[in-house]
């Protein structure tokens, strides 16, 4: 095996002899630009009529989408020419001649909604409006001239729904949105039959729909405990069947079908774990194949004959966790993801008649061969007796003894995701992949309030931001320490939104916990955050208050107040590096440069980088890769670990140091390179 140094020195890049010696990583050193610049190819798609295959990847330096004949694979064209903002995702028109796409401006989330057309690559601008956010309401295989989408460009709280032609691009109003609905769903036919609308209890009112008219009586409904967890997923194609992700009556969510004439419902799948994650449908007859569930990681199940034997077939032939990312009109064509975690994530064409696979590519060839971190599972106990799943990478050859302990204990990040109501999952990390590749344990958890695990589970997060919320990441730190993962001296957090305000909340309301944080796009003052959420996030605001305390009430205020982090700044004492996008709509500017004057006003050291072209977070590989680089030079000092150094990094973003560059190593050089 080559040396540390001689490894290093292949890679094109140094690493400190110190820091190497207290990582004791023996895998190479990875370059951030391979885990975290473009892949070269993402998100397959086959059309519906079976003949060509789109995806998107990097056409000069940028995200953009590509289609190939499926006979031909290799020769793909260009079908966009985006020079500044990736595409991030696009579906295709039913009738395979055309793809559409949303892209937003800086970050800003105003999406707007593009068709370009896959024979003459005319592309063309779907809904030309400012500060309007599309959202696509209902596409249907059978209707192939016209969608249904929502605009908010009358009122910007909510979105009216619309039929688009896909021929001249014509928009007709199908329904005024005067009521404060949101969520519409449509039958195969593109026939508006059901809406939600909030209600005074935090939950949903679900309405049927008629002749584009809402009743005016709910048939179903739902409190705030089952909001996150209940709502429609479908109607069958013939429109007689309506599905549910349901936890009315139950903890977990289920995947419930409903006889539409009759009212009579059935369940087709639940889980004492975990809430049904997902489901295949047949293309032809919508009706539910297989679902999934994900507790620890994720499980496939078929409920149809039609595909058990598809869904064996593939989970014997390819490593890990595997996804059906589409299917053409006819069933005979798949394209199907596959991730086996300690190599890149790879997609490839199943030929259901033949039984053949055939390898599309992987997503980051240039990791092929990598020496790759795995993935453990961990269940880990709260101080009050929940138990929240929980990821633990190591870096590669640490546990030589026992898989998933370091034969001695490691310095940490701990890694915390945003939402809150969200989850993190089982597969291939680049941040778990990188951290651990630097000499950390990286662990990630999911405390209460997280989703996925029942509605109990959330609602024990309710009013807990910062308070046993944050109690749930400090058990697991303590959880790592007691297991000899990691020593109390040497432990960090990160994280972005939620993740972010954990952080600041880390080293405000336990100073000494940690060694240091990295905070991206992090609230620091939670009614400053109610004040400025996206106005189209009306629909969701009472849950907001209902979750995080009511700035209407002066019980709420003060609870706000109290588990902000800005007015508990001067309790900081640990480094802090920030970073934030100029145009993020959920987590305003403002929300860093408060934390970031506070702390300067008390002379208290932290590093501010932002970012004039981003928003709630960095969509830009070059932005992302700067920002990595300095939390990399961050983390090497105040953790101890190895580093790349900083480098072009920053010179080739647009990143802009504010405050702060002197506290990290190269940071002040970096800057002025730029």
């Amino acid at each position: 095996m080559k040396s540390l140094l001689v490894a290093a020195l292949a890679c094109v890049v140094a690493v400190t002899t110190a820091a190497a010696a207290a990582a004791d990583v023996k895998a190479p050193l990875i370059e951030r630009q391979k885990l975290f610049g473009n892949p070269t190819r993402a998100m397959g798609r086959l059309s519906p009529d079976g003949k060509w295959l789109a995806y998107i990847a990097p056409r000069d330096g940028v995200m953009n989408i590509f289609v190939a004949p499926v006979s031909a694979p290799d020769n793909a064209k260009p079908l966009t020419a985006e020079k500044m903002r990736p595409i991030r995702g696009y579906f295709w028109a039913p009738d395979s001649q055309s793809i559409l796409f949303v892209n937003d401006k800086g970050g800003d989330e105003n999406f707007l909604l593009y068709g370009v057309n896959v024979t003459t690559g005319e592309t063309k601008t779907l809904t030309p409006f400012e500060k309007t956010r599309v959202e696509v309401i209902g596409v249907s295989n059978s209707v192939k001239d016209h969608i249904l989408i929502g605009l908010n460009n009358r009122d910007p709280k909510w979105h009216d729904v619309y039929a688009l032609s896909l021929k001249d691009g014509a928009l007709t109003k199908v329904l005024e949105n005067t009521g404060g609905y949101a969520g519409f769903l449509a039958d195969e036919g593109l026939t508006l039959r059901g809406t939600s609308r909030p209600n005074a209890a935090g939950g949903n009112d679900f309405f049927r729909i008629t002749t584009n008219k809402v009743d005016d009586k709910p048939f179903a409904t739902t409190g705030l405990e089952d909001a996150l967890t209940t709502s429609p997923a479908g109607f069958t194609t013939d429109g007689k069947t309506l599905y549910w992700i349901d936890s009315r009556g139950r903890d977990k969510a289920a995947l419930i079908a409903q006889d539409v004439a009759s009212g009579k419902t059935t369940v087709i799948a639940e889980n004492d774990k975990a809430d049904i994650d997902g489901a295949l449908t047949n293309p032809k007859t919508g009706r539910v194949e297989a679902y999934a569930v994900d507790y620890l990681k994720t499980e496939w199940t078929a409920v149809d004959p039609a595909v058990k034997g598809d869904l064996d077939f593939l989970q014997k032939r390819l490593k890990g966790d595997i996804v059906v990312s589409s299917r053409t009109y006819a069933d005979d064509l798949w394209t199907v993801g596959a991730d086996p975690v300690t190599a890149p994530p790879a997609v490839y064409l199943y030929d259901r008649k033949a039984k053949t696979l055939k390898l599309l590519w992987v997503s980051r060839p240039e990791l092929s061969g990598t020496t790759l971190a795995a993935m453990h599972p961990r269940e880990i106990k709260t101080r009050d007796g929940l138990t929240e799943v929980s990821y633990l990478t190591l870096p590669a050859g640490s546990d030589t003894k026992v898989a998933g302990v370091p034969d001695k204990p490691l310095p940490l990040v701990l890694f915390v995701h945003g939402g809150p109501w969200a989850r993190d999952g089982y597969g291939f990390n680049s941040y778990h992949q990188w951290l651990a590749n630097r000499g950390y344990a990286v662990l990630s958890v999911n405390y209460r309030g997280s989703t996925g695990f029942g509605k109990a589970y959330i609602s024990a997060g309710d009013l807990q931001w910062g308070a046993k919320m944050h109690d749930d990441l400090i058990d697991a730190v303590d959880w790592a320490i007691k297991n000899g993962i990691t020593t109390k001296d040497k432990v960090a957090i990160m994280g972005g939104s939620y993740g972010g305000y954990a952080t600041l909340a880390g080293l405000t309301f336990t100073p000494e916990e940690f060694v240091c944080g990295v905070d991206i796009v992090g609230p620091s003052n939670l009614a400053t955050l109610l004040k400025t959420i996206p106005a189209y996030w009306e629909p969701i605001k009472l849950q907001f208050y209902k979750r995080m305390g009511d700035p209407t009430t002066p019980e709420g205020q003060k609870l706000l107040h109290d588990r902000s982090p800005l007015f508990k700044a001067d309790k900081i004492v640990k480094p802090l590096l920030i970073g934030q996008g100029a145009n993020d709509p959920r987590v305003n500017q403002a929300e860093s440069d408060q934390i970031v004057k506070a702390m300067a006003d008390k002379h208290i050291p932290v590093t501010y980088v932002l970012f004039p072209d981003e928003g709630h977070g960095f969509a830009r590989p070059a932005n992302n890769i700067a920002f990595n680089a300095v939390a990399e030079a961050f983390l090497a000092k105040n953790l101890g670990g190895r580093s790349e150094p900083i480098g072009d990094a920053v010179k080739a973003s647009t990143a802009k140091v504010p405050h702060g560059a002197e506290f990290v190593p190269g940071l002040p050089e970096a800057v002025a390179a730029k």
